[in-house]
């Protein structure tokens, strides 16, 4: 049987609302990079020099938006699949009058693989994934230690891959895989305390409240 490759996402329909429509149509062709082959020149995609941190699904970008908006000083290369999050973070982006964000729209493994260098991140964002929380469906998962070896090459030493999740067996699986990567070391002696930069969600705080946990794993490259 030949090897499924790894996919980042599954497409699912979803209703996109007019104002996400309207920022997704004016901003898309200002703020968004059209996937490609040819490897990306970040410094020209962001118009200057920066720490570069790429997010992995941002879903409706609230958490993207803020950090990025706090955190000025960084680009933030944000890929997302679904166009009413693409449209929902571009409406942000105008309101906050955010310059620091790029989005391509595309499977995240073919960007990692094709558009970025070697050594060009300094950080990597992947908050709540896919569970795919079914044992038979495990094997979806975005985080397999294919794609943790390819995040290390692009990762600069000293850079970070910072994953969260609320559902207990993918944190452990994630815990797993990082700590076999031999040029990943964790940053805490197992699960890491919430970084301040990454705010919690409604959904995060509501299920705190009801008692469920959420996980933070964060592993620098060595």
């Amino acid at each position: 049987m030949p090897h499924r490759p790894i996919k980042s996402f599954v497409l699912r329909q979803g209703r996109i609302s007019n104002a996400q429509q309207r920022s997704y149509d004016a901003l898309l062709p200002r703020y968004g990079i059209p996937y490609s082959e040819a490897p990306l020149n970040l410094d020209e995609a962001f118009g200057r020099s920066a720490p570069r941190i790429l997010e992995i699904g941002f879903g409706m970008g609230e958490a993207t938006a803020h950090i990025a908006a706090q955190h000025p000083q960084n680009d933030y290369l944000c890929v997302e699949v679904h166009t009413p999050g693409v449209g929902s973070l571009l409406k942000q982006v105008e309101e906050l009058g955010l310059t620091n964000i790029r989005i391509v729209q595309h499977d995240a493994v073919e960007v990692l693989r094709h558009m970025l260098a070697p050594a060009s991140l300094n950080g990597v964002h992947i908050f709540f994934p896919d569970p795919w929380h079914k044992k038979r469906h495990n094997k979806r998962r975005l985080i397999q230690p294919e794609l943790v070896a390819l995040l290390c090459e692009r990762l600069k030493p000293g850079g970070y891959v910072h994953m969260a999740t609320d559902w207990q067996d993918y944190a452990e699986q994630v815990l797993a895989v990082f700590s076999a990567e031999p040029k990943l070391v964790n940053t805490a002696p197992d699960y890491a305390p919430r970084p301040e930069y990454r705010p919690a969600t409604k959904f995060e705080q509501r299920g705190l409240r009801l008692g469920h946990g959420v996980w933070d794993i964060v592993f620098r490259r060595a």
